[in-house]
């Protein structure tokens, strides 16, 4: 009686848990955000694309964002940059140029309509980058099946914090709360992501930054040797120990290159191979094909096209990546 009552308790787990393992492998119906129509998918799946429009539905997204703080410490960063900008240019010309006047009147006109062009560049170039919409994605119809045609959606997901489409193209930014198109990265120093409006400018703040640098430290060294005492007034100090010039120069050289590097080889690189910083990264570990060309930098920047002729198409190769 009791090994009867055990086989009768085996028997009835045992199919429980085919029942289960076979509603687990039963497909199930649910709603395509882009065409609206109805898609047969594995009840595990959590990620699915549509046959139709092809648009990329992902399922349980967790959203999560603190934009007040994120968007009071961008403010915060550009008070502080422009501040200094201004500090630096007044400060600069408040302290070199009378001396450099007390040289030449010719010398100082000439140096300061310079500053003066760079300055308004410099400041120009950030403000739109700071203060104009990174990018924005077009306009696209979706939700309705008869509007959205076959593959119109193709691999576009569903933006859960902006509720709207969003190209393969696009990124959310957590700090800006928007959709930004051909997003590079999210800049602090200027309160702005870097997408496809505001990347020439943000590049162009960029070069007229270093340039302005590398000119007042020029200047500012020129200023220093015109009121600095002669040799043969004072004693030369000679630095000996750890504080020899090979060393300071070998600092100096590190320091410009880095500077160099970061500021403008490492951005102007992401161009020249056609890409985007977040797009460089998403095809790290993929087989995406990069094009190198001379070409990528004209059409950023906005030449003619008449221009690209007469250019070198050399160093355009492909390279891709392997997993």
């Amino acid at each position: 009686m009791i090994s009867s009552s055990k086989e009768e308790d085996q028997s009835t787990s045992t199919n429980e848990d085919r029942d289960q393992s076979t509603s687990a492998n039963e497909d199930r119906e649910t709603n395509c955000w882009g065409c609206g129509l109805r898609v047969s998918v594995a009840a595990y799946a959590s990620v699915f694309k549509c046959g139709w429009c092809g648009a990329i539905t992902k399922e349980h997204v967790v959203k999560s964002d603190n934009i007040r703080l994120r968007r009071c410490l961008d403010h915060f960063f550009v008070t502080i940059v422009i501040s200094f900008m201004l500090f630096f240019i007044c400060a600069g010309v408040w302290a070199v140029y009378p001396i450099i006047f007390s040289v030449s009147n010719f010398r100082g006109v000439f140096h300061l309509a310079i500053i003066v062009i760079l300055s308004i560049c410099t400041l120009l170039s950030f403000c739109l980058s700071a203060f104009q919409p990174a990018g924005v994605p077009p306009l696209i119809i979706w939700g309705s099946f008869p509007a959205v045609g076959q593959g119109g959606l193709d691999n576009y997901t569903f933006c859960h914090y902006c509720s709207k489409p969003k190209s393969p193209m696009t990124h959310h930014c957590r700090s800006c709360g928007t959709c930004v198109l051909d997003m590079d990265h999210h800049c602090p120093f200027i309160g702005n992501c870097v997408g496809a409006a505001n990347h020439r400018c943000f590049i162009l703040f960029l070069l007229s930054t270093v340039i302005s640098t590398f000119y007042v430290t020029i200047m500012t060294s020129y200023s220093a040797l015109q009121i600095w005492p002669h040799p043969e007034d004072e004693p030369v100090i000679r630095l000996s120990g750890y504080a020899n010039p090979e060393l300071i120069v070998g600092v100096l050289k590190e320091t410009i290159l880095a500077f160099l590097r970061a500021a403008v080889f490492l951005p102007l690189r992401y161009i020249y191979v056609g890409k985007t910083y977040l797009s460089h990264l998403r095809a790290v570990n993929s087989e995406e094909v990069m094009e190198r060309d001379c070409q990528n930098l004209v059409r950023f920047f906005g030449c003619p096209s008449t221009t690209t002729a007469y250019l070198p198409s050399y160093w355009k190769s492909r390279k891709a990546h392997t997993k």
